[in-house]
């Protein structure tokens, strides 16, 4: 750890996480220069400033039986998590998302008596109400990235806070509710930032760009993400024209007539921007038939959720095959009133996120456990 005087510990494992992670340390040095940050993170926290256990890349896993084979490697990991905590006894602790991890973390420190704040909920409105009983007793704050959390937070009567959405604060602001080309012809695959996402996602978007290639009127192009995931060897498998872009994608997302997108928080990106869109998931079979049995909503993509109403189309599982989403493409493609409504229905629900600042007010609540 630093020499600086206060430590605090973090904990997140994916990259939206990072994100929200690298913002909030950024508000909290404002606040106070003084602190020192040690955790679980990405690249981006730990460029921010944090000491990190592990590599972050190691922490981004998707799936129960993708989760299951590293059951000992993350449990070594909470071990290893809660002996730091223990022995630097930081002023907070601070989960941010990754409820599988930080769940099982909370509990396991709870003894030690240190203030548990947890920032971007866990989906409880999705998994039914196991998990919101657990937050009940290990959560002292839980900060609130969807406007819609609150009103179960207050019927569950643990403390809480609205703060926004800290995409806001990531983005430039030319992108938030940027103006819509209708007449555009870029077409934009969006399929994850994680290797699994890629692997199970892109093939099924160029096999859908193959199919709207044959009208000769669209360009394509790729969001991909720095990294070691080989984008070439499946660009190698088509015959037409796909550009392959790394960083930028939010320039990309707003020069685009339409994205074709994995679910994740590239939906909520993709709306705030407001573009139309199309939103499909693929997982193991094992992971399905078992989110099926769990999950109680009957929509994934979180710009849906947010909205409560299926503004865009989501197709999952076996219904996320090429001929299914070049027919939903070509639908919205061919009909500029359609997805200019979209784009319209898209920028009301950017407006309920709150305005820029959720981290510095993220921040403003910790710092209320920090200086006490």
């Amino acid at each position: 750890m630093s020499d600086k005087t206060i430590p605090i510990f973090l904990s997140a494992g994916d990259p939206s996480g990072d994100i929200a992670g690298y913002h909030l340390i950024q508000e909290l040095i404002i606040r106070n220069d003084n602190l020192s940050f040690l955790g679980l993170g990405g690249s981006r926290m730990k460029a921010a400033g944090q000491e990190q256990l592990i590599e972050g890349s190691r922490l981004a896993v998707l799936g129960f039986w993708e989760v299951a084979r590293k059951f000992m490697f993350f449990k070594r990991l909470i071990n290893q998590a809660a002996v730091q905590i223990e022995k630097i006894r930081p002023r907070a602790v601070i989960l941010i998302d990754y409820p599988g991890f930080n769940l099982r973390l909370a509990k396991r420190i709870k003894p030690l008596g240190i203030p548990i704040i947890y920032y971007v909920s866990p989906q409880v409105w999705a998994w039914g109400g196991k998990r919101i009983h657990q937050i009940r007793r290990l959560v002292n704050l839980m900060l609130l990235i969807l406007p819609f959390e609150k009103e179960i937070y207050d019927k569950a009567s643990i403390k809480n806070q609205f703060v926004g959405h800290y995409l806001l604060d990531d983005m430039d602001n030319r992108f938030i509710r940027s103006p819509y080309n209708p007449d555009s012809d870029l077409i934009l695959l969006m399929p994850g930032s994680r290797s699994q996402e890629v692997q199970r996602m892109l093939p099924t978007m160029l096999e859908t760009a193959a199919r709207l290639n044959r009208d000769n009127r669209w360009r394509f192009a790729i969001a991909a993400v720095e990294g070691e995931i080989d984008y070439n060897s499946y660009l190698n498998e088509i015959e037409f024209p796909v550009q392959l872009v790394k960083g930028g994608t939010r320039e990309l997302i707003a020069e685009s007539r339409l994205v074709i997108t994995s679910s994740g928080t590239a939906t909520l990106e993709t709306g705030i921007i407001g573009r139309p869109m199309i939103v499909i998931y693929k997982t193991g079979t094992l992971t399905y038939l078992i989110a099926r049995h769990l999950v109680t909503l009957d929509k994934i993509a979180l710009v849906n959720i947010t909205a409560r109403e299926k503004i865009v189309p989501e197709l999952i599982q076996n219904r996320a095959v090429p001929k299914a989403i070049a027919g939903e493409a070509k639908r919205m493609l061919e009909n500029k009133t359609l997805c200019l409504d979209i784009v319209r229905r898209l920028n009301e629900i950017c407006e309920r996120l709150e305005t820029t600042g959720a981290s510095a007010r993220a921040a403003e609540a910790i710092m209320e456990y920090i200086s006490c």
